[in-house]
C-alpha cells in the first residue's frame, strides 16, 4: 500500500522518501522531462538505459549520488504549467502523438541530413575522414530506424489501441497472434538499444558534434541537425521505454485477471 502511494505522489509535490538512490533514471524522467537536462549534461543515457538506479549512475559516471539528486530537485521543483505530463495520458493517445510527432519527424529529418552528409563529405572528407564513419553510422540508424517504426505503426501500436479499446467498451480482449504484448516490446527496446549505441559511437566521432575550425556553414548546419536528431530520438525512446511500453504491460495484465 505505501509503495502505491508513493507511486502516485506528483513530482512537484515530491517528498524526501521519493528521492530515494535507488530509483530508476528513466523513472524521474517519466514522472518530469525537465530531469532530462541533468543527466544529459552528464551524459546518462535516461532512455535506452533508463532502468538504472541513480546509486549505479552515480558510481559508473563518478557523480556525488547527492548532488545529482540535488540538482534533479533543483531543476523539477518550479512551477511550469507548460510540462507535459505524458504518464496521464491514454495509451493509444500517447502512441498517436509518438508517431505523429517523433515518427514523422525522423521522416522527414533523414533526407536533409543524408543530403548534408553527402555533400560535407565531398568537400571537407579529405581533411576529416571520419565524416565518412558518421555518414556510415547515420545512415545504418536510417535505416533501421524505418524499418523499426513500420513495425510498431503496423504491429505494436495497433495492439495497444485494441487493449484501449477493450477496456474503454468493456469488452473481451482477444490476445493477437504474437501473444503477450512484451514479444513486440522486448524487440522494440532491442532496436532501441542498438540505435542509443549508434548514436553514442557518432556523439564520439563528432567529439559530441563539435566543428572543427575549417568547418563551413554547411558542415556546422550538419552537426546541430544530427544532435536535433538524437536529441528528438532520446525523447522517443524514452517515452516508449518509459511509459508507453511499461503501461501497455500493465494494461494487459488487467485483461488476465
Amino acid at each position: 500500500m505505501v509503495g502505491l502511494i508513493l507511486r502516485k505522489i506528483n513530482l512537484k509535490n515530491i517528498n524526501i522518501m521519493e528521492w530515494t538512490k535507488t530509483r530508476s533514471v528513466g523513472s524521474f524522467v517519466a514522472d518530469d522531462y525537465r530531469a532530462a537536462s541533468v543527466f544529459q549534461k552528464y551524459g546518462i543515457d535516461f532512455c535506452c538505459r533508463g532502468g538504472v538506479s541513480i546509486d549505479e549512475v552515480s558510481t559508473q559516471y563518478n557523480i556525488d549520488t547527492d548532488k545529482l539528486l540535488s540538482e534533479l530537485k533543483e531543476v523539477t521543483s518550479s512551477s511550469d504549467s507548460a510540462q507535459t505530463d505524458f504518464r496521464t495520458w491514454p495509451l493509444d493517445l500517447l502512441a498517436d502523438y509518438i508517431e505523429k510527432k517523433h515518427h514523422r519527424y525522423i521522416e522527414k529529418a533523414v533526407p536533409v541530413l543524408k543530403e548534408y552528409l553527402d555533400k560535407i563529405c565531398d568537400v571537407h572528407g579529405d581533411n576529416h575522414p571520419e565524416l565518412f564513419k558518421v555518414r556510415e553510422e547515420f545512415l545504418s540508424s536510417a535505416s533501421n530506424l524505418a524499418a523499426h517504426m513500420q513495425k510498431e505503426e503496423m504491429i505494436l501500436f495497433p495492439s495497444i489501441r485494441k487493449m484501449v479499446a477493450a477496456e474503454d467498451n468493456m469488452e473481451t480482449y482477444v490476445r493477437p497472434g504474437f501473444g503477450t504484448v512484451m514479444n513486440p516490446i522486448q524487440m522494440m527496446m532491442q532496436e532501441h538499444d542498438a540505435e542509443g549505441e549508434r548514436f553514442r559511437t557518432i556523439v564520439s566521432l563528432t567529439n559530441n558534434y563539435t566543428t572543427p575550425e575549417d568547418a563551413c556553414r554547411t558542415y556546422q548546419v550538419t552537426f546541430s541537425l544530427l544532435k536535433e536528431f538524437e536529441s528528438d530520438l532520446h525523447k522517443h525512446i524514452h517515452l516508449e521505454n518509459n511509459i508507453l511500453f511499461p503501461k501497455s504491460v500493465e494494461l494487459e495484465q488487467k485483461f488476465a485477471i
